[in-house]
Parts: C-alpha cells; structure tokens; sequence
C-alpha cells in the first residue's frame, strides 16, 4: 500500500556517508552539478525516517489482515435545513481518550470538514453484537441540543477506509421500486412531539480479497442503520461488566429523550465478502438516477446549438457574403449613395466603447475563470478530483483560479491596447483587485455568519491568511506578468480606419434596445445548462455525489458554442440598424444568462430546499449571488470574444 520515495530504503547513516563522499569528491573535482547533487542530498539526510515512503489516501489501496483494526472516524454533522456544519462531538457521543483530528487540505477546510477518530473498535472479519460503547448522564442542555440537531434534520457522518457511511432506503413506486443510498445517517427522529435518538448502530461493512494479487483484504462497503432503542442490561461474567441486551423488534421499547436521564451508545458490526473490486467501490455512492434526463438535457441543448449554428451560418454564408462582395466592387456615386446597414457604419465599428478599461477588466476576470473551468474539467474527466479525494475539486479550483491570473492581465491588457488606452497600471490593478476582491468580500462576510452560529463551517484565520497569500504572492504577479507580455505585444491591426468624427445613430426599434436584446440573448445560454445546473446546486445544497463530469464538460462545450454563436448573431442584426456601439452589447448580450441563474435559485430555494433560518438564507443567497457572478463573467466574455 505504499512505495519507495526514491526507490529504495535508505537509513540516515547511509545518507550522511554519502553526503562525506560527496564532500570529498566535490573538493577533489568542483563543478556545479555536484554542489547541486551535495545540497540535494543533504536535504534528504534532514528528512530523516520521515522521507521512506509516501502514501497519497483513497489513491493507494490498504490491505487488511484478519483481525486487524480497522478506524472508523467521524466526520461533520450535517442539515439540508440549516447549510451549517457542526463538529461530531458537539453532541454528547461517546468520545475516545485523545480526539485527535486529521490532516485537513484546503478544500476539506473550506467544506467545513473535520475529521477525528472515534472510540468504535472494528477489527477486519471479526464481527460483534451489541457491543456498549460507554454510558452517558443527559442533562437538561444535553437533551435541548438532540431535540434541536433532530428538529433541524442533522446527519451523523463517519468514515472508513475514506469511504463515507451510507444509509440504505428502499424506493417505492410503480416501476418496483428499488434501493438508493444516502450519505450519513440521522441523529435521530422526532414523531408527535416525542424525541428518539438513534443510539444504536448497525454497521455492515463489505471486504473484497484476490489471494493471487495482494495479501489480506480491502474495505469496498460501508453501511450504516441507525436504531433508536432501550438496551436491557446483563452481566457479562467473562468481563466482569454489564452487557446490553438489543432489540431490534418493532415492539421493543425505543430510547424516548424525555422519558431517559442516562442513555446507551451499543453498535453491530457485521463483515460480507463482496465481488466488487476496490476500483468500482465508489460506484454505489456515484450512482444517480436521472441518466436519461441528462441525455435529454444533452439533446435539447444540441438542438440550441444546432438552431443558432444554422442561424449564424445563414449570416455568414449568404447575406455577409452577398454584402460583401457588393461592397468590394468599384460602385458608382448612384450605388454609394444606395449603401444601408452595417456598411455605412464600417467607420465607427472600432470606435473606442465607453468605459473601455472596465469592459477590458470584465473580459480578462472571465477569461481567467473559463481557463480554471476548463483545466478542472479536464482533470475531473480523468478521474484525479473523484469524491474519494475529499476537498481536491474545491482545492484545485482555488489554486487554478490564482494561477489563471497570467491569462486574465494578458487578455485584458490586449484588449486595452485594441482601445489604444495607455494607463495600463490602473487597468492591471483592476484586473487583479476588483473582481478576485468582490469574491473574497462576499466570502468574509458570509463567514462572519457562520462564525456567529459557531459552526465549523466557519473557516479560521489562518486559512484566511492562506487565502490572501494565494492571492497577493502568487495571483496579483502572475496578472501584472501576463500584462506585461501584453503590454509588448504590437497592436492588434483593424481591418477599417475609424471616422474622427462619430456616425449619428439613427432612432432604433424597441426590438434592438440594449436591455431588450440582452435579456433575449441569455434566455438561449440558460436554457443550454438549465438541466445540468439543476443537478449541481442538488450537489450543493442537498449533500450528494456529483461524478457526472462528462455531462458537464459536454455542456460546457455547448455553452461555448451558443453564447458565441447569440453574440454573433445579436451584434450583426444591431450593426444592420447602424447602430455601432456593440462591444458592451455583445459582453452582455450572453452575460445576461446569469441574471435567469439567479433567478431560478430563487425558485429552486422556495420549491425544493426547507431552509428557513435567517443566516442560512442568507449563507444560500450570498454563495448563488458569487456563482452568478462568476457565470456572469464567463458567459460575456465568451461572447465578447
């Protein structure tokens, strides 16, 4: 389950003896690789033990002999209601001598995760019945704080061998039914004012063995069912303490919070020998229902793409083309006089925008979001940011944006130079600071939230200062870097020179104003990710698996296509009314799509989420105002381009 680091073990008296011999030879022969192969060594000797081996969790698979302790940890309770994560231990569990908490990256603390280990003793193949985990005295606060945690739909969230624990529920239906699998289990249920705390636990967990490839075996199931009952005691005359006694009869007494003043933690545990390998583990969790409605999203948006390409490809084909050929024949005085549309405004087409440098800025800040949404997908597709990596596809976006940055100052500072702007101090700036500090703005404020509710959710100071670092140390120079290669690249050269003087606009139809057009133009981008974008914010906001990265890059690509192809064709059927003035039109004539993004968060919030908490509102609306943003960005500068 683990390898050499560089090939072979090495104890740290062999690594100094190298460095001697290095030492002397680089005294008898000084060149230059050998001083970098000396310091190189040396710090192989400072790692010590430390540096025989790496192990990379959920990459690497852990075999397991008979008998052999498994870890259950425990993980962040969880509500759909209130979207605020609480540490396991908030609740009176049973807790281990020493909690200790595991190594988190930066994605799992952006989550909200924390992991730590728990008293529960699994030995590999070695199965139990009901096994006490401790004893407990409830107090009153103990008691109000299970009602809460149960009134707010909380779920208990452990893990095994990085797989999350499932709950298994039967469907019913006409079409058979079937099983599906929620992730975690519910701390407990409430039923006509009584409270029932599920205080027991069946754990069922699957093992997978290959005796020809690997010694021992592999962990490749994990579930959980959560039981609320009333143990009866026994004495165990082996170890001399009370046993329990547990009833999973529907007539058995359940364990009722107000009727108890001490309450009993038992557990199960049963091992299966399972056929599924440890690759296709994680295929239970990523399997979700809906396959042909992606499909069908899929094809409704092909047939937008299809729709505006033929509409794009008519323009192109035969009314540009007929144009243009007319325009590059030697016409008579008569025939010039006779010009109308797009032709008489060549001269002001390329005539510098209002607010030039903020258009620049936009265009740059979406572009460096489109590279990160790009080169995520990528690795999405190839399975390195699977759910078994928890926090790495929120890790990777972070640390891509922040590198993006070279491509976000380089297409802004192009694209000021088309405007022949020359402050391009202040354009770089902006393009560092303005958005990148809006998202981070909307961010601390939300965490002051959570930090009020004393989640741990709440993301500390120090992952703050991380954040800045990111920011400052690596995306603000890689801006002013891809500026600077902007900056000394020649100017782009127009194809017509612009008028000293502007072309009077003539009066336009209602059909061709601005706010008009660019509310028609995003209802086609939307409609593209309408589907999908469903499925995502299900993700988000109701704590299941999203793996479905091959829709979505399909999706992505359609969007890319559409928003190009509705900019293309608004810009032409508004430069055929003569009206010039296109390049923030064609920026929003797509980034208009955010605004229904928005919107359908709203009816998503008030059709299919129960949150009803102040803060929790505000948690829903302050991170769909960052992702609409964020589209919004993406979206314009797409047609921008």
């Amino acid at each position: 389950s683990s390898f050499p680091l560089w090939g072979v073990s090495q104890t740290r008296g062999g690594l100094l003896e190298r460095v001697q011999m290095a030492r002397l030879r680089s005294l008898q022969h000084p060149q230059p690789w050998r001083v970098f192969a000396k310091i190189m060594v040396l710090q192989l000797a400072a790692l010590g033990p430390c540096s025989q081996a790496i192990y990379l969790p959920g990459v690497a698979p852990i075999e397991y002999l008979e008998g052999e302790q498994v870890d259950l940890k425990v993980n962040k309770l969880t509500s759909v209601k209130t979207q605020l994560p609480y540490r396991y231990y908030t609740l009176p569990y049973c807790t281990p001598p020493v909690i200790q908490e595991s190594v988190e990256n930066l994605g799992e603390i952006l989550e909200g995760d924390q992991i730590e280990n728990s008293p529960y003793v699994l030995k590999m193949m070695v199965n139990e019945t009901c096994k006490v985990l401790c004893k407990k005295k409830l107090l009153q606060e103990d008691k109000d704080l299970y009602k809460t945690m149960i009134d707010d739909g909380y779920l208990v969230n452990w893990l095994v061998d990085n797989m999350p624990a499932a709950t298994r529920y039967q469907r019913r239906g006409g079409s058979g039914g079937g099983v599906t699998y929620m992730n975690g289990f519910p701390v407990g249920v409430a039923k006509n004012g009584r409270y029932y705390v599920n205080n027991h636990v069946k754990i069922h967990l699957k093992y997978h063995a290959e005796p020809n490839e690997y010694q021992g075996f592999r962990v490749v199931g994990f579930e959980v069912e959560p039981y609320s009952m009333k143990q009866a005691s026994q004495p165990d005359l082996q170890e001399g303490k009370q046993a329990a006694i547990c009833q999973e009869d529907v007539t058995y007494p359940v364990f009722d919070l107000n009727a108890n003043q001490e309450i009993t933690y038992t557990y199960d545990i049963q091992w299966t020998e399972s056929s599924i390998r440890w690759a296709s583990r994680w295929d239970t969790y990523l399997h979700m229902t809906g396959g042909q409605i992606h499909w069908f999203s899929i094809l409704n948006s092909l047939m937008i793409m299809l729709f505006l390409s033929g509409m794009v490809a008519m323009i192109l084909l035969r009314t540009l083309h007929r144009d243009i050929t007319k325009y590059n024949e030697h016409a008579t005085a008569e025939e010039a006089q006779e010009e109308t549309g797009w032709k008489l405004v060549h001269g002001d087409v390329f005539r510098k925008p209002r607010h030039a440098r903020w258009l620049a800025v936009s265009v740059g800040s979406g572009v460096q979001i489109l590279g990160m949404s790009v080169v995520t997908l990528f690795f999405a597709l190839l399975g390195v940011l699977s759910p078994a990596h928890r926090g790495a596809l929120l890790q990777s976006m972070m640390l891509l944006f922040t590198f993006m940055g070279v491509f976000a100052g380089y297409v802004s500072s192009r694209l000021y130079k088309v405007f022949l702007g020359t402050d391009w101090k202040q354009t770089t700036l902006l393009t560092a600071f303005f958005y990148p500090g809006i998202f981070f703005l909307i961010f601390f404020i939300l965490n002051l939230f959570i930090w009020g509710q004393k989640s741990s959710g709440a993301v500390p100071f120090s992952t703050m200062f991380a954040l800045l670092c990111l920011w400052f140390g690596i995306s603000v120079p890689l801006v002013f870097l891809g500026a600077y290669f902007g900056f000394r690249k020649p100017n782009i050269e127009l194809p017509v020179r612009t008028n000293q003087i502007p072309r009077q606009i003539p009066e336009q139809p209602w059909l061709i104003q601005p706010i008009f057009t660019s509310l028609m133009g995003g209802i086609l981008p939307f409609g593209a990710v309408f589907t999908e974008l469903f499925f995502i914010m299900s993700s988000i906001w109701q704590h299941q698996f999203y793996y479905l990265f091959g829709f979505l890059a399909l999706v992505l690509v359609i969007l890319l296509i559409t928003c190009a192809e509705i900019s293309i064709a608004l810009t032409y059927f508004q430069l055929t009314c003569e009206d010039y003035k296109w390049w923030w039109r064609s920026f929003l004539s797509s980034a208009s799509s955010a605004f229904y993004v928005f919107g359908y968060s709203i009816l998503y919030f008030s059709s299919r989420l129960a949150i009803e908490k102040f803060v929790s509102t505000i948690l829903y609306f302050g991170y769909m105002l960052l992702m609409s943003i964020l589209f919004f960005l993406l979206t314009g500068s797409i047609g921008m381009l």
